[in-house]
This record gives C-alpha cells, structure tokens and sequence, in this order.
C-alpha cells in the first residue's frame, strides 16, 4: 500500500497552500462535494488537469455560505478565476425527492449529511464571491451548470428560468466534460487575453448586449426567454435545436435573448481522442477522500471506490436522462493500457479483498462502439443511435469488451470483476450482418452473466406499454422478454441462483394509469415483486421534462399526457405494489373507477 502525505492531495487550506511553498493560488475551485480525489468526481478531474498543465490550483469543498464567509476568503483571490463545481448531482435532484420532499441525506458528503450545501450551489456560491471580489472572473461548470444552460424548466420551483449564467452572475459557463475547453481558457489568460474576449472557445455559452453580438447564417436563433414565458410551444421547439446540436458532430452555434442581453452557446468540441481521455484518467490522482475528513464515511465514495469506469458517453438517448446531453453520444474509450493500470491502482487499495465492484461507464457494454463510417455520423443529428432501432451504421462488436474483462480477470489480485453498471440488453438482442458480430455478442451474454454478476443484475427496461417505450426511446418491452428467457436458460445450464433486477418508472410522459396497471399483470406474471422503481422525475434539459412542462413532445409538437399533481402520480405509482396489502383496496377502487375490473382479476383472483 502507498503512504501518502498531505501534499499529495490538492490544497483546501491556506495551511496546506503554504505547505507546498504557493505565494498565491491561479485557480480556485469551489465545491459542492466533497473533495475526493478520483477521476470520478468532477472538481478532482478539473483540479488534476489544471495541475498538469503547470498551474497552481486549490479546492474549497462545501464551503459554508451561512456563516461570516470566512471559507470563502480563506484563499484569497486567485490569479486567474474562480471556478465552480457544484457537484456530481444537480442540487435539486440531491437534495428533493420526486414528490419534493426533503431528502434526509447527502451521499457526496461525510457521514451523509444533509445539510452542508445550499440549494442551487452554482448561484449561491457565484453570488458570494461577485460580492467579495468583483473583479475576479467566475467560470462554472459541472452537471447544474451544464443541463441549465439556456432557459430551462425547473421543476422544484413549477417555472421556467433564464440560463443559470444570467442567474447567478458569472462571467463563463463550460458545458459538458471539462476538461478541453478550461485549458484553453487557461491558455488564452496565460497570453494576456482579456477575459471579456474570451469568445470563441467551443463547448462555452457567455452572455453579451445585443449590440455587441455578430452572427453569421449558420447561426441558430432560439426563441427569447420571454418568448418562452409567453408560449410553451416556443420552448418546445427550442429544445429540438437544444438537442440536436449537443448531439452532432459538427454543431451550430445557439443564440437566445433574454431581455437586452443575447446568451451565446458555442458548439462543443469534437469528441475526446483515446490519448485525451487516457491523459485524463492518467492523472496522480490518489483514489482517496481529503484527510481532513478523518476516516468519516462518504457513501457516494465507498460506492465506487472498487470501481473502474472504461469509457465516456452514451448513444441510447434515453427521454429521461442527461448523460448524452452531458457527455455526449459519441463513445471515447480508454485503451486498454490506462484500464489495466487503473486497475493495478485499486489493488492497491487498503481495503480491497479482490473484487472489482464495476467494470463498466455510462452504459455497461458500449466500450469502444461508434460509427463504422464517420462521414455518415457527421451529417448524422439523431438523439439516439439505437432508438426507434439500431442505426445499420452502429458497430455492436463485443469483442474489444470481452478482451478487457479477460485482460483484468488475469491481473494478479483480482478473484472477480463484477459489471455494476447498467447494461443495454437491446444491444445483446440486435441482429448484426456480421457474423462474428453476433458471435460476440452470444459470447458477451454469456460470459456477462457466469463470470460478471454478483448475484443481481441490473437492467432497465422502464416500462411495459411499448407505446410508453417509445416515448421514453426505450426498446419494446418483449426485448426484456427475451432477455429474461435467455438469463433464465443460461442459469440453468450453469447451475447458478441469480436475479435479475429490473427498474421502472411511472408517471412518465405518454403513461397513464391504465399503463401502470397493466404494468403491475405483467410484472406479476413474470414473477416480479418489483423493487427498483422510481416517479418520473423532470430534470433539466431532457425531453421527457420538455414534454412534462410544455404538454407538447419536441418533436412532433403534437400535445402528450402527463401526470402532474400527487394524486395522479400517486394513482400510477401503487401500481409498483400491488402484491402488498396496504395498496390492495386502493388499487381495486382505482381499477374501476377506470373500467378495467378484468385487471383486478389478475391481479388478485376471483
């Protein structure tokens, strides 16, 4: 095991800066989390990076906003800027439960403890240090930043809210990974460019006068906030633009009025290289929480502690979730050398007994997937490339995942690596014109599910109504089916118990009552008491929470249902229980007051 001295972690004290000889800090970063020094945790990575370029960085982590400021000025002001990194979760999301009830934990910080960041951290900590120094340029970043970028649906507050840059007051908001575009800001100070010049670095949005502005005709004009305000169809279409331009790889930039200012956000940067992500993940990180915390457990940690991610991003485009908007759609690997080196790292680990928690990203079995022809990718702008079905252009070869899952099952130290992320079991039931496309994927089931399974595994089919499914851009719910079959045979021939864990969601967009009944006959039927089960939750910049907000599908602009009060949310979510008794009378009383009393039979016999 590595010793480890203080030094070896970024500085969060004025203490720790003069420990490394510092007169003065360029960047500091203030952060929602935490501070945890792993490539899982973005003010780690952004810390990492900068460090590597020859800059001297500090993080403040959960500093306290309630008090006299004091962690705040603690540090001074940086060289260059301040930069913040509200966590690995949206706030809200952290910090409310769908129902809008206060969670009574925080897994991103020690002892879980609920309450040592504000709601909104990016506003409340910008706010805070505009007043303290003014003149200090402040960059955010980080998943809140990022997915409230333009005018955005709130659902904590039921309204609609400028870009969180227009909010908060800072000067820059980087979007997506960070990594490319914050050294390049680095870059261009380190010249002496002022920072209001600063305009043209992709992956960016900033906010200037009208009158300042010049655009060009590829230029993508959305409608204005207060269009927006005004009419629900106009934000609707506005985030097909929204969405189509994160997804492409050659983007439009996208400008959007809010009073007398013009939000500008630049395309993002081209897919990272295989060397870029590496460089990335590569960095001295030591895989371990602050000292300061002293052995305090932080759940967020233990929970990927034994974990290596492989790749980033996601081609599923699922209605619900932000990774693509995120990370992107297009996967960037890690070559198998920075895999195995990680992995070496681990073992390492003082507490490590020789089982690898995950060996997975975004999507388990998306490692090294992509386009087979680029050119075609480049005039692609689809959301999904596996939705309505798998793009022909799509390579689904297994083969590179099943040599890293052999590569690291051979390390000496390792007795098993266990597959924690969720994994696409529609890539396992595609049909390839390739033969030995097909070959690896019997291959990768097979040995998914006899050597990579810790008892459970967990797959996401979301729903039953494939009328549901397509609206959440899901595959249709006989995939599952056979799926199952195919887990359910290949235990038997390998003499093995294991389950299989599916999750789904109600109160969808496009879900109703009906659904979720029938949902509760098949699951049944199935043999399911089902137990990984959410309400639908409206995140920013998702379809499904365009949809949930505006009454329209961006799409299509044609109007959709959604439940939107407790008790309709509640109607659909007992559904989930059917098999308990405190559920039985009130579902019975609901199946006919909506005229399925062929349903209550099912359920629950004559």
């Amino acid at each position: 095991m590595k010793e480890y001295k203080l030094t070896d972690w970024l500085p969060t004290t004025k203490k720790e800066v003069e420990l490394r000889g510092w007169n003065e800090v360029d960047v500091i970063l203030f952060s929602g989390d935490a501070y945890i020094d792993h490539p899982s945790f973005g003010a780690a990575v952004i810390g990492r990076i900068l460090e590597a370029e020859g800059l001297k960085v500090a993080i403040v982590p959960q500093p306290n906003w309630r008090d006299d400021l004091r962690d705040f000025k603690k540090l001074g002001r940086p060289r260059l800027f301040f930069g913040i990194a509200p966590g690995c979760m949206d706030s809200m999301v952290n910090h409310y439960t769908a129902n809008r009830r206060l969670r009574s934990d925080d897994a991103y910080t020690p002892d879980g403890r609920a309450d040592m960041r504000p709601d909104y951290p990016t506003i409340v900590y910008t706010q805070i240090l505009k007043k303290l120094y003014p003149d200090v340029p402040v960059v955010l970043g980080g998943i809140e930043a990022s997915m409230r970028r333009l005018t955005h649906y709130d659902y904590w507050e039921d309204k609609l809210r400028k870009s969180i840059l227009a909010d908060s007051g800072a000067d820059l908001l980087i979007y997506g990974m960070g990594e490319k575009p914050i050294i390049e800001l680095c870059d261009l100070m380190g010249k002496g460019i002022p920072f209001t010049e600063i305009t043209n670095i992709p992956q960016t949005v900033f906010i200037r006068k009208k009158e300042e502005i010049t655009t060009d005709n590829s230029d993508i004009w959305l409608y204005s906030h207060e269009e927006c305000l005004k009419d629900k169809k106009k934000q609707a279409e506005n985030f097909r633009h929204i969405e189509e331009e994160s997804n492409k790889m050659e983007a439009s930039r996208l400008l959007q009025a809010a009073e007398s200012h013009v939000l500008v956000v630049n395309p993002p940067y081209p897919p990272m290289t295989e060397a870029e992500l590496d460089r990335s993940f590569d960095l001295p990180y030591t895989r371990l929480p602050h000292p300061k915390y002293k052995g305090k457990r932080i759940p967020a940690y233990d929970m990927i502690k034994f974990s290596v991610n492989i790749h980033r991003g996601c081609f599923g485009g699922c209605a619900f979730c932000t990774i693509s908007a995120h990370q992107g759609k297009f996967i960037v690997s890690r070559s198998k050398k920075s895999i195995l080196r990680e992995v070496k790292e681990v073992i390492e680990l003082p507490d490590f007994k020789g089982y690898l928690s995950d060996l997975g990203g975004p999507s388990a079995n998306m490692y090294r997937m992509g386009g087979k022809d680029l050119s075609i990718c480049r005039k692609c702008k689809r959301p999904s490339c596996i939705h309505p079905k798998v793009c022909p252009n799509l390579n689904t070869d297994h083969r590179p995942l099943l040599d890293i899952y052999h590569s690291v099952d051979a390390i000496k130290g390792i007795k098993k690596s266990f597959i924690g992320s969720g994994v696409r079991y529609d890539l396992l039931q595609h049909d390839s014109k390739d033969p030995g496309v097909n070959k690896s994927t019997a291959e990768y089931t097979r040995e998914l599910i006899a050597k990579h399974v810790s008892g459970r595994l967990k797959v996401a089919p979301e729903h039953t109504s494939d009328r549901v499914l397509n609206m959440m851009r899901k595959p249709s719910f006989s995939q599952f089916q056979q799926f199952k079959k195919t887990f359910d045979k290949l235990n038997k021939e390998l003499c093995l118990n294991q389950q299989l864990i599916p999750y789904f969601i109600s109160s969808h967009p496009g879900c109703k009552e009906e659904d979720m009944a029938e949902l509760a006959v098949i699951t049944k039927n199935l043999n399911f008491h089902l137990e990984q089960v959410q309400d639908f939750t409206p995140t920013p910049m998702t379809v499904a929470t365009e949809i949930y907000y505006t009454g329209y599908h961006p799409y299509t602009l044609e109007p959709a249902f959604t439940a939107r009060n407790p008790k309709e949310k509640l109607a659909q979510r007992q559904f989930f229980f059917w098999y308990k008794r405190e559920y039985k009378n009130q579902i019975i009383s609901e199946l006919n007051k909506i005229g399925r009393k062929d349903l209550i039979n099912k359920l629950y016999g004559k």
